[in-house]
């Protein structure tokens, strides 16, 4: 059965050294390539948010994926957010994870998320997001054509009509300073 639901969110928190907030790897490490602590409490937060007890989802659009995707790293682009975004939910989940397509590849991505057994998330870099919304939708109308640099907090969900996807925004809300609103 061909995927009917795609719900897309960026990675968690990134360092930033500006700030004095450093990367942390799975294993407690320093790493500029890994989340933040604040990342790492996003990632965990997530779990719950796609795989609630007893499937109570906080918002009726969300689902339980059944399949996540994440942006593969590169020597060029060597970050493992979108990856460490996922690998609690994967954990829990116990699911298929794949990560065969880097930054850049949002077509075949969606190709691949298309023909997968849905529903499905991924995980990707801010900059690539409405690339992968206009592979999915078809236009480049329908979704915003940018994701804000700061924004974390969101999930854009792709839902099957027919021949044609739907498209709606869910905020995460989940940690503070989490906003309601909505990309335009």
């Amino acid at each position: 059965m061909p995927c009917d639901k795609i719900m897309l969110i960026r990675h968690s928190e990134r360092p930033d050294p500006d700030k004095g907030t450093r990367g942390v790897s799975l294993d407690g490490r320093k790493d500029k390539e890994s989340l933040s602590v604040r990342g790492w409490q996003r990632a965990g937060a997530l779990v719950r948010f796609f795989a609630p007890v007893d499937d109570r989802f906080v918002r009726p659009a969300l689902a339980r994926p059944r399949i996540l995707f994440a942006c593969k790293a590169a020597a060029q682009d060597p970050s493992l957010r979108p990856q460490h975004t996922l690998v609690p939910l994967a954990e829990l989940l116990k699911i298929e994870f794949n990560r065969d397509h880097f930054n850049g590849e949002e077509q075949a991505l969606v190709q691949k998320v298309l023909a997968s057994d849905g529903p499905a998330l991924i995980a990707w870099k801010h900059d690539g997001m409405h690339a992968i919304a206009n592979a999915i939708l078809g236009d480049k109308t329908t979704a915003p054509q940018h994701w804000p640099y700061e924004r974390y907090d969101l999930v854009w969900i792709f839902d099957r009509a027919g021949e044609h996807w739907a498209f709606s925004q869910i905020p995460q809300l989940l940690l503070d300073g989490d906003s309601a609103e909505p990309i335009v």
